[in-house]
This record gives C-alpha cells, structure tokens and sequence, in this order.
C-alpha cells in the first residue's frame, strides 16, 4: 500500500459518512500515522507504506468516522503561535479564544513584569501563549479538573515556561490568594440546554463548557472573584458566549468594574470583553 492509495481510501470512508472535511482529515490523521508533515504526504503518494502504520491509519480513521473531532485523534491543536498537546479531558483551544491572547499582550507591554491569573486554565494554551511573548511576567493558572490541570502543566514544560507558572486545582469560589495586574477567563457559558445541540459535545468535557440554565452562572463567579483579586485599574479579560454582552456588562458595572472594549469574533459576534478595576 503506498501514500495515494492509503489516501484516496480515506477520503472515500470519510466522505461516505459525511465527513465534509474528509480530504483535510484524511491527510492529517495519514501525516500523524507516519510522522511527517502533511506537505511531505503530499510530496511523496507513491511510497510504501508499513503494515504496523496503516492499521494505525486505519484506526484513526474508524475514530473520525464517528465525528470524533481531529485534535483528540492527533493529539495536538495548533493555537495562537504553537502546537498544543491536549486530550478529551481538556476543550479543545478555538481561533476565538485567540482574542484574549491578543488582547493580553497589548495590555502587558515587552519587558513589563506583571502576575497574571487564569480563571480555569484547562490545557493552558492562554496563559501559555502570553507568557511566551512577556519573558517578565509570572502567572498563576487554577481549574477545578485535575485531569485537565495534568494537561496544563504538559504544555507548560512543553513550552518551556513551567517555572513561571504555579497550577492549582480550586473552585474559584474557594482560591483567594494573591493580587493580581491581569486576570484572564475563558470560563463555561453555554446554557446547559443547548448542550446538545453542540456537534462536538459528546466528546468535549460537559463542565468545561456548561455555563447553567442561564449561561452565565460562572461568568457571574468569576466576575466576582476577579473584583476581589485584582489591583486597582487591573485588567479582566473574558469571553463571553452570544447575546451575553449586556448581561455581563451588567454584572461588571455592579462589582465596579469599567469596560474598556468590546471584541466581535471572526463571525461578527461580540466575543471578548476587556474591563477595568475602578478604585
């Protein structure tokens, strides 16, 4: 069996069971069997493939054909700047959640050095991705998931900055330590009765992503949590989910916070929301 063959089997499976990106995918799952670069699959469809990493092929495909999203199978996610190990105990990173890293760094100046918390870390991939742009600073990363905190602390030590960063498991309710320039959450904020109609849900992990009858039962958390925490003009950046915009806008006015600005995602759906702690 050579690289075209295996490929072209693929891209039949997948697309038989409605798989649209079926050519991508078959591409990447065959590129991580072999451990090569997609560009280099493609540079090379008439070499042989081993017995041992075609029936490892075929597994991932059998994985993907039940909808089981990409980055589970691999194992990884490319976010903001770098690659990501994470499992299906952790979510897996979005292009939207970029938005907080982005804004993150606009607020942190080069060379400044400020402590930093994240309000449920999950893989790390925010807090990461801005410690490795601020050589200064330090963070602390807390989430109530000791399987996802595992992964957290992978990614650190993947990326080199594990000791910059102290990694707790707490509620947000129970963490009260330190004071903090910065705080960054990405926390759950899908009313739990959309759940599932979510294409991924059944694989993602439901706590990382329930927000509760409302959505913003741990917005509301960490709002709170974030107005005891910070310094005074200290920075909250958070991501909200659709139509969210005025009640968290609300609930920010209420524990004295100014909002500095709204970001729309790529859909054109206010996304990220970047507020003050007034004195």
């Amino acid at each position: 069996m050579n690289i075209f063959k295996a490929l072209h089997s693929g891209y039949d499976l997948l697309k038989s069971n409605d798989i649209n990106s079926y050519k991508i995918d078959t591409e990447l799952l065959l590129s991580d069997s072999l451990n090569i670069t997609r560009e280099t699959l493609i540079l090379n469809l008439s070499d042989q493939i081993s017995k041992e990493n075609y029936e490892n092929f075929l597994f991932k495909l059998y994985r993907r054909k039940k909808k089981e999203p990409i980055a589970y199978i691999v194992k990884k996610k490319e976010f903001w700047k770098n690659k990501f190990y994470v499992n299906k105990n952790v979510l897996i990173p979005r292009p939207e959640s970029e938005f907080l890293v982005e804004e993150s760094l606009k607020i942190i100046s080069k060379g400044q050095k400020k402590k930093l918390l994240e309000i449920g870390v999950g893989s790390g991939c925010i807090i990461t991705s801005v410690l490795k742009d601020r050589k200064n600073c330090y963070a602390v990363g807390i989430d109530c998931c000791k399987k996802a905190l595992k992964i957290a602390k992978i990614n650190a030590k993947l990326h080199h900055i594990e000791n910059r960063i102290k990694i707790f498991k707490t509620d947000v309710d129970n963490f009260s330590s330190g004071k903090y320039d910065l705080i960054i959450s990405n926390p759950p904020y899908i009313d739990k009765h959309q759940l599932k109609y979510l294409g991924v849900s059944k694989f993602e992990p439901h706590k990382a992503l329930n927000g509760g009858v409302d959505g913003i039962e741990v917005l509301k958390k960490v709002i709170f949590k974030a107005s005891e925490l910070l310094k005074i003009n200290g920075k909250l950046i958070i991501e909200i989910g659709i139509n969210q915009k005025y009640k968290v806008k609300k609930l920010l006015k209420n524990k004295n916070f100014f909002v500095k600005k709204i970001i729309k995602d790529l859909s054109g759906h206010d996304r990220c929301i970047v507020s003050t702690k007034l004195p």
